[in-house]
């Protein structure tokens, strides 16, 4: 079995994405943190794999701290940290802005990937490293003029896996994010009759399970994976922006330089 004697921490476990990945890491022999708001649904996933349920507010710095100590007294570590609690937007920048609303969606969709990060790296390191995957979206390597503050907030965990690639890879672990399109999980409910009206394919939540498993089986640091109908998914290739340079253009080394190319 792919993952026995692994350790997994999945947030936003009690449906969609997150509940499939449970259930595939849970059947491929992990022993599985289903992590979530939703008591009642969160506990009815751990209990169908035979894990364990934390209820997670990520919004909460604390309470992914205290998801990945669930890891560790039940199961002795943690290994692979999914950070895939979601939530839509649902409004715009003009008079349908909504400042409390706002704060929740990055609360979850960016601070919430933030602080699991953060509360799961030391517990990855004893184990001489892991995974860390996150849930973006193609809204995060695409312009999304729909909905931008999704984007915004999409487009920021994708940096944020990139950026921290190459640092987390020097202990051991590989930071990764899957970028799904539209995916048949409540978070599309509402849009759902208009996608499939336009042509727009919706994919299955196995679809993307899929990918996670691929990530897992194949990611290199600071990859961020699409996942669209129709194609196998892969990192996306992204355009070089002009490197570091000085006053008279020679290339700048850094430390943990970014996935860039000499031609920068």
């Amino acid at each position: 079995m792919e993952f026995s004697g692994k350790v997994a921490l999945v947030t936003g476990a009690a449906n969609g994405i997150g509940a499939g990945v449970a259930r595939r890491l849970a059947a491929a022999g992990a022993s599985v943190v289903v992590a979530d708001v939703d008591d009642v649904r969160g506990e009815a996933v751990a209990d169908e794999v035979g894990g364990v349920f934390a209820h997670c507010d990520v919004r909460d710095p604390r309470h992914s701290e205290a998801a990945v100590a669930t890891a560790v007294e039940r199961f002795g570590g943690l290994d692979i940290a999914v950070l895939n609690a979601g939530i839509a937007t649902g409004f715009g920048l003009g008079d349908d802005f909504d400042v409390e609303r706002y704060r929740t969606v990055m609360g979850i969709n960016l601070d919430g990937v933030v602080y699991g990060v953060h509360a799961a790296l030391p517990e990855l390191r004893k184990r001489g490293g892991g995974h860390i995957v996150a849930t973006a979206s193609m809204a995060g390597l695409m312009a999304m003029p729909m909905d931008p503050l999704y984007g915004a907030n999409k487009a920021a965990v994708v940096g944020l896996v990139r950026g921290l690639g190459p640092v987390a890879a020097a202990d051991g672990v590989t930071v990764n994010a899957v970028c799904p399109s539209f995916a048949d999980t409540s978070i599309i409910t509402d849009i759902k009759s208009a996608l499939e009206s336009a042509g727009m394919p919706v994919m299955s939540v196995d679809d993307v399970v899929d990918a996670f498993v691929s990530v897992l089986r194949d990611g290199k640091p600071g990859e961020c994976w699409f996942v669209q109908a129709g194609r196998p998914s892969a990192p996306f290739t992204f355009p070089n922006p002009p490197g570091p340079r000085t006053a008279t253009g020679e290339r700048v080394k850094l430390d943990h330089d970014p996935l860039i190319t000499e031609e920068n």
